[in-house]
Formats: structure tokens, sequence, C-alpha cells
């Protein structure tokens, strides 16, 4: 096995340098007073979870998806965001109910827009982690495995830190619910493009 401070700094980088954007996604689910903390830890970690094992399964059989049919995720973020826009058109009285809060926080569905988002976005995190993985022994893949858990605990409780701040934390709840729609809907837009997916489509 490589030497473990070599293999551990493999990990950081490869999670940083995929994942970046996931900061700016997960101030938006915090900010959105109908997500519950526990619902953006659970879909994060299940779309991180989801990507790595695609990863690995691709590395193991010597698979490479083509992008473009990776970029189709892209799909799923513009539809949440296109989603959230009619929300917001619809009127602020609706958000402000705390019945349609609580039947918000019920159901699976907000797991389950958090893990599409995650991994929508991760077209790259499979294209960079299937060739690394390739080349690895299971026993650092495992390591890997362990920073990349370690790592989206620390992305999330940086999320959730920011929008907490007594003083940064303020203007991101007011504005962050509202902005997160076009955030949303421009990432699957650039997904589609950097994928080629929209090329794909035109064939």
């Amino acid at each position: 096995m490589e030497y473990l401070p070599g293999i551990l700094g493999v990990a950081v980088v490869m999670f940083v340098s995929t994942n970046v954007d996931d900061i700016f996604v997960l101030l938006g689910f915090f900010s959105d007073t109908k997500f519950r903390a526990r619902q953006i830890v659970i879909g994060q970690y299940f779309g991180i979870t989801v990507l790595f094992a695609i990863s690995l399964f691709a590395s193991l059989i010597s698979l490479v998806i083509p992008a473009a049919y990776i970029g189709l995720l892209g799909v799923a973020p513009i539809f949440i965001g296109l989603k959230k826009l009619w929300e917001c058109w619809k009127g602020a009285d609706a958000d402000d109910d705390p019945e349609d809060h609580e039947k918000a926080s019920a159901g699976h569905g907000n797991i389950a827009a958090v893990a599409l988002v995650t991994m929508a976005n991760g077209g790259d995190n499979i294209s960079i982690y299937t060739p690394i993985f390739a080349t690895r022994t299971m026993g650092e893949i495992a390591i890997i495995a362990f920073v990349f858990a370690l790592m989206t605990a620390i992305w999330i409780g940086s999320a959730r830190y920011l929008v907490n701040h007594h003083t940064i934390g303020e203007p991101i709840r007011r504005y962050g619910n509202r902005v997160v729609p076009f955030v949303l809907v421009a990432l699957g837009l650039l997904i589609l493009h950097e994928a080629g997916t929209i090329e794909l489509l035109h064939r």
C-alpha cells in the first residue's frame, strides 16, 4: 500500500477538486426552511455514496460511462429548480404555512432532491474517480472511502455553519431560498453543456 500520508493526500485532492461547487448547493438547501438538516445529511451522503459505488464498479470492469449519458442527470437539478421557481411564483403565503413545512419535512422527497442534485453534479466525479480506482488496491480504496465520508461531513458542517453564522447567516437565509432555484437551473444547464449531452440529444 502506498505510504499513508500520500494516499490521504490523494483522497483529499480528489474530493475537494470534484466537490467545491457542492458547498454552494448545500448553502441553498440549508437556507430553505422546507429542508431539515437530517434530510440534507442523508441525501448528500446517499448521493456521494452512489457516485463512489458507480466509479468503483466502472473501474472493476474497466467500463467508462460516456460523459454525454452521465450528463442526462443534469435534468434533475433543472426540474427541481423550476419546481422551486413555481413555488416562489405562487406566493410567499404557502411558504409561511407551518402545516406545509411539516408536510414537506415528513416525506422522503427532500432527501431524494438532495441526492439527485448531488449525483447530477457528479459527472466529473465519476470520470476522475474511475481511472484512479482502477490503479489502486482495495485497501487504498477503503482509505479513500473513509476520507470521503469525513470530507462530506466537513462540507455539510461548513455549509450549516455559514447559514447559521450571526453575521453572514442572516442574508444567506433571507436570499438563499430565492437564489437557489436559479443556481440549480444554471447548474443543470452547465452539466448538460459540459458533458456534451445537448449535442447528443440533437443527433
